[in-house]
């Protein structure tokens, strides 16, 4: 099925989320874009490179668990499009343990800790073997890599000997210590509504913070922040409309797995938000039961935070009323490792709220092969990692950071190039723009860019000079509220937003590689509109930065 024209991929308690946090219309038109019923050829190849499968399920008196597979890669294969097979059980005494039958609903988590992708799928149990089972797919959609700590993993193998399973009603004192320390955690929910609508189901979801995150009250309860995320509100959602949840800490060094059931109580405002800096709102999860199992799995994880470079700043500019560019050099003098133009590039970040560093993500806003890097960061009204970096991070401070990463770059090809921003999303752009201009191809490209004003219109006069200099840079600029002072045909060219309808009329032709940075409701909707227009999807890229919409 295609999102495109049937029902909304979301169920009712989901939309009822969307709608009381103000994303309702602009997350429903992107999500039609990156929900599907089926997996893309790339999701096929990713499974079968996973050690480790994350799951959501019910036990027989229908109360969530969730749990983990895992096995050499190659343990999980897609032999169709709309079928995950996995070849593993579950360790003896796991609280799913036999609960799985056909037809029973099944959420799943494919994560790749090291790299920091994921995709999750909805779906329901298709057939149940001797060494596995099948999925048929339901939903199936990428996230964003916040909050993921990167891990890299090995295979050991496990004793012969049956493992040690605790069940309990509480928590008790040595269980409490490890969830106060863990850093990450997986949590199942779901809710079904019509049997034959997709958008219903089990959820498996990561939830990750700085060690600490999650709290335990003196009454055995979690309180759990909830940070911003992809404003889908899988979780959330199903919790509006059942309040049941299973989580699962996995202990890294020795492989074991501590499984919870219980229920979830939301609060929405919080006295105590300001306590867990970033979180939007907290969840309070009472303990029904407890299974902890002993190197559950033969998998260990080698300790976050690898490959860690620490960086000087050298230059520190204000670049419109709410970003500011950072400059980066190696604090050790050497050579820093290159990017493609489009990465972005992970910092550790020591604020004053956070007893550890956290880990944000910005766009690199500078071509590659320059040396040095540099990021260009938008103040966000709750960003507390924005705001230390805005107000207390000056030249020759060291900031630490790990290697550039992500999939949103620019490829290699000779044809026409569209590069389609608006707000912040205008970082990668600019470091795509330097790369395209030093390549000096003659490579035909159209910069358009959409910003409130002057004043919210950052490197306005380098993106200008960069297009004056060269003969291959078409420039558009749109301010939906320009400023008293600002000069038509100087500062922007035309007043409104920029969309669809506005690339077809100043293209001479479609025939491009478009690459759209921005707002969810932006990307939506220029998406839909070159779709429209011919424009084969294929031909379209794009990446949203934090809380969509």
């Amino acid at each position: 099925m295609s999102y495109r024209s049937a029902a909304s991929p979301f169920h009712q308690g989901e939309q009822a989320v969307q709608t009381r946090l103000g994303v309702r219309e602009s997350i429903e038109s992107w999500a039609r874009k990156v929900v599907r019923s089926y997996f893309p050829e790339e999701h096929r190849a990713f499974y079968r490179e996973l050690p480790f499968l994350v799951a959501a399920a019910r036990d027989a008196e229908g109360r969530p668990w969730a749990t983990m597979f895992a096995g050499k890669p190659g343990f999980l294969s897609s032999p169709d499009r709309h079928t995950l097979a996995v070849e593993a059980s579950l360790t003896s005494g796991d609280a799913l343990a036999g609960a799985l039958s056909r037809g029973a609903d099944i959420g799943l988590l494919g994560i790749e800790l090291a790299t920091r992708r994921r995709n999750r799928v909805n779906g329901r149990v298709k057939t149940i073997g001797r060494g596995g089972f099948t999925v048929a797919v339901d939903q199936t959609f990428g996230n964003c890599p916040q909050y993921i700590r990167e891990r890299e993993w090995h295979l050991e193998q496990l004793a012969d000997d049956r493992p040690v399973v605790r069940r309990s009603s509480e928590l008790t004192d040595v269980q409490v210590r490890e969830v106060r320390a863990a850093d990450t955690f997986f949590i199942a929910t779901g809710h079904r509504g019509s049997v034959a609508d997709p958008a219903f189901g089990m959820d498996a979801s990561h939830r990750g913070g700085d060690p600490g995150f999650v709290r335990v009250t003196g009454d055995g309860a979690l309180v759990i922040p909830d940070y911003a995320g992809n404003n889908h509100y899988n979780t959330i959602g199903n919790l509006v409309m059942d309040p049941r949840a299973g989580i699962l800490f996995v202990d890294f060094e020795t492989g074991g797995l501590l499984q919870l059931t219980g229920r979830v109580q939301i609060d929405w405002n919080s006295p105590a938000l300001p306590e867990f800096p970033g979180a939007r709102r907290l969840l309070r999860f009472t303990v029904d039961e407890a299974v902890e199992i002993e190197q559950a799995l033969p998998l260990r994880w080698d300790p976050p935070a690898v490959g860690v470079r620490s960086l000087r700043v050298v230059g520190k500019k204000r670049e419109s009323m709410d970003v500011t560019s950072f400059l980066f050099e190696a604090r050790d003098g050497g050579a820093l490792a290159d990017f493609e133009p489009g990465q972005h590039l992970p910092l550790l970040i020591e604020t004053r709220q956070h007893a550890e560093p956290v880990t944000r993500t910005y766009s690199l806003s500078n071509g590659p092969g320059e040396g040095r890097y540099r990021i260009s960061v938008k103040r966000e009204l709750h960003g507390a990692a924005s705001t230390h970096l805005h107000d207390h991070v000056q030249v020759g401070d060291i900031v630490d950071a790990r290697l550039p990463a992500g999939d949103f770059i620019l490829d290699h090809a000779a044809g026409p190039v569209v590069l389609v921003s608006a707000g912040i999303g205008v970082t990668p752009m600019m470091s795509m723009l330097s790369a395209l201009d030093s390549q000096g191809t003659g490579r035909p490209v159209w910069f358009v860019h959409g910003a409130r004003n002057r004043n919210h219109h950052p490197f306005a006069r380098e993106v200008r000079e960069l297009a004056a200099r060269s003969g291959a840079v078409q420039l558009h600029v749109c301010y939906s509220q320009p400023d008293p002072g600002a000069e038509e045909g100087h500062d922007y060219h035309s007043e409104g937003r920029v969309d669809g309808k506005l690339l077809v009329n100043l293209l001479p032709d479609l025939d491009a590689e478009f690459y759209l940075c921005g707002p969810a409701s932006f990307m939506a909707t220029v998406h839909d509109q070159l779709e429209q227009r011919g424009v084969d999807p294929v031909h379209m890229h794009w990446e949203s930065f934090g809380p969509v919409g």
